[in-house]
């Protein structure tokens, strides 16, 4: 009976170095969760059922338990690294199954899709046309090399002052190219529905009304012949036109480009005491745009940044969680996968219910504590040092038995 009591306890030590020495062989593996052994005692009887004759039979071997907790998360120079902190699992595709992963170390394939090292690829959730993002379904997420189209110029927007103390130009009548035709004048970069630049130059003219000036348009030295009469109120506020705009419509600019209405924004237009200043101009068309790079954002959005200053939403990414994270049975290359056990998966964007949120270019490391580990490792040594010996004093005691005459 020592033998078998001694053999089970020699059993479990061994299964518990096995466990501890994979802890330490993955110490530097990313998103790697540690183990711990479980063990049970066992009970043997006399009888039928447990009495007080019932005597300990030594100890059964059970499972290994993975520890869950937040590994480190660490800083990287890589913009498609993503860490999780706190709960939820990424979700990847492998092979056409679904599997689960806390190493956020990705990077491309040959076809634009974010893998892990091991070619899983990184599920997510598509981008609607109207914004935010389908979590009905999962999707690849991968990166799109296409070039962002321009945008034609639809609104100008202007904040500036003009002096209230201004006198009519010299020159009655506007003239772009003559500069004592009007008082002011700045100018703005626009696109056409091709892309194209053209320079659009807000001239204003006083006249000979108090209160009132004349705003004339011109679109790469071309005067636009559309005048706009501005009338101010005695405290300085733009009074005309009433809703504080300037529409200009069909206008062609440049060569085979579709005709476009641009919408010209005064409300910020004042006319006090101090000198001419321009506050602020812009407009909301662009060029077409080369991919700059590709980045995640902290909800785990997949960004596309273009040339021309625009940032494409290409899909989001799908974390993923269960009722019994031990449930859930390792795959190997930084995976688990689901089972009965884990319960139903969930899923979610980051930083949304209870998923975790997430960190762009960093990286959860190994959660092993290798000063625990190699502690574990003297504890199991022993263990396993004196169950021998066990066997050694039953051998000796059974030798001597033997050896009775």
């Amino acid at each position: 009976m020592s033998f078998r009591i001694a053999l089970s306890g020699m059993n479990a030590a061994t299964s518990d170095l096995n466990v501890i020495s994979n802890n330490i062989a993955n110490a530097n593996t990313n998103g790697f969760k540690g183990s711990r052994s479980t063990f049970s005692d066992l009970i043997t009887t006399s009888g039928q059922s447990l009495t007080a004759e019932a005597r300990g039979g030594g100890v059964a071997i059970g499972s290994s338990r993975q520890d869950f907790t937040q590994g480190t998360i660490q800083f990287t120079d890589n913009s498609l690294d993503l860490a999780i902190s706190g709960a939820g699992f990424f979700t990847l595709n492998r092979d056409g199954a679904e599997v689960y992963s806390r190493d956020g170390s990705f990077q491309v394939d040959n076809e634009g899709r974010i893998v892990t090292a091991f070619g899983d690829r990184l599920q997510g959730f598509a981008p609607l046309a109207g914004g935010g993002f389908n979590t009905a379904e999962l999707t690849d997420l991968q990166i799109s090399t296409q070039e962002s189209p321009p945008q034609a110029t639809g609104e100008i927007e202007t904040v500036f002052n003009l002096p209230a103390d201004a006198e009519a130009p010299p020159v009655a009548t506007f003239d772009p190219a003559d500069p004592d035709s009007y008082n002011h004048a700045t100018s703005i970069t626009i696109y056409n529905s091709l892309g194209a630049p053209s320079s659009a130059t807000l001239y204003m003219s006083k006249t000979a009304t108090d209160n009132e000036w004349t705003l004339n348009v011109a679109v790469d030295g071309t005067d636009l012949a559309s005048p706009t009469t501005l009338t101010f109120d005695g405290s300085g506020l733009l009074t005309a036109p009433a809703t504080g705009e300037v529409n200009l419509t069909g206008l062609a600019i440049g060569t085979g480009a579709d005709p476009q209405d641009i919408t010209i924004d005064l409300t910020g237009l004042t006319q006090f005491g101090s000198e001419f200043a321009v506050s602020d101009i812009a407009q909301d068309g662009y060029t077409n745009g080369q991919l700059n790079r590709v980045e995640f954002s902290s909800n785990g959005t997949l960004q596309a940044r273009f040339n021309n200053g625009q940032l494409v939403d290409l899909g989001q990414v799908a974390l993923s969680n269960f009722r019994n994270l031990n449930g859930l049975q390792p795959q190997g290359e930084n995976a688990w996968a689901a089972t009965a056990d884990s319960g139903e998966v969930r899923r979610g964007a980051g930083g949304t219910g209870d998923f975790g949120s997430l960190r762009a270019g960093a990286i959860e490391t190994s959660n092993v504590d290798l000063t625990a580990e190699l502690v574990n490792i003297i504890t199991a040594q022993r263990s396993f040092q004196a169950n021998a010996q066990v066997v050694t004093t039953a051998d000796q005691i059974t030798q001597a038995a033997l050896n009775l005459r």
